[in-house]
């Protein structure tokens, strides 16, 4: 009846949050205790909710059933698909609230926080260089490892970054974008 009533009886002591059903409190707990009972056992990662078990599971699968009906793109989760379907309505709903910036999804607005906060948490295990995104990091491993993705189509040169294969292209197109004032 109390599911009917919306009566919340179950209150959690760490932070006041109530609920309808004592399994529905059990549950919130876990945000303040970390347990995490149930583990995929492909790569043993943990999780405090089933739902959340059984959502991470598609990750495994090589099965993308859940598709777009604006384009060609597919996904192995619903929440995926979810979060991909704001490139097309331009719904960003997570705010920053340090500046006037929104973000389609949590993720980009927790990659966007550390504009904010200096936190550079990848770091570089050949020189300890840190950088706030996984891809600064992956772009600076090639000043170690020599590795030139970027491949003139006029002159075969090669480029481990590319802005300086977009540099380069100007020998060939004859562009000078700096004039001199003298």
């Amino acid at each position: 009846m109390r599911i009917h009533t919306g009566e919340k009886l179950f209150t959690c002591d760490q932070c006041g949050k109530s609920f309808t059903v004592a399994s529905q409190l059990k549950i919130h707990v876990r945000v303040h205790t970390g347990e995490k009972p149930f583990m995929c056992h492909q790569c043993e990662k943990r999780f405090s909710r089933i739902g959340s078990l059984k959502n991470h599971l598609g990750t495994h699968s090589e099965e993308n059933p859940f598709a777009c009906h604006h384009c060609e793109k597919s996904f192995r989760t619903g929440s995926q698909l979810k979060e991909h379907m704001r490139v097309h309505t331009g719904e960003k709903p997570f705010p920053c609230q340090q500046c006037e910036k929104r973000f389609s999804s949590n993720a980009g607005l927790k990659k966007h926080m550390r504009v904010h906060t200096g936190e550079k948490p990848f770091m570089c295990h050949h020189c300890k260089k840190c950088f706030p995104t996984t891809s600064g990091l992956q772009i600076h491993k090639r000043s170690h490892t020599g590795e030139k993705p970027y491949t003139c189509d006029q002159c075969e040169m090669r480029f481990s970054f590319g802005y300086h294969l977009q540099r380069h292209m100007r020998v060939h197109t004859g562009e000078k974008p700096v004039t001199c004032d003298q």
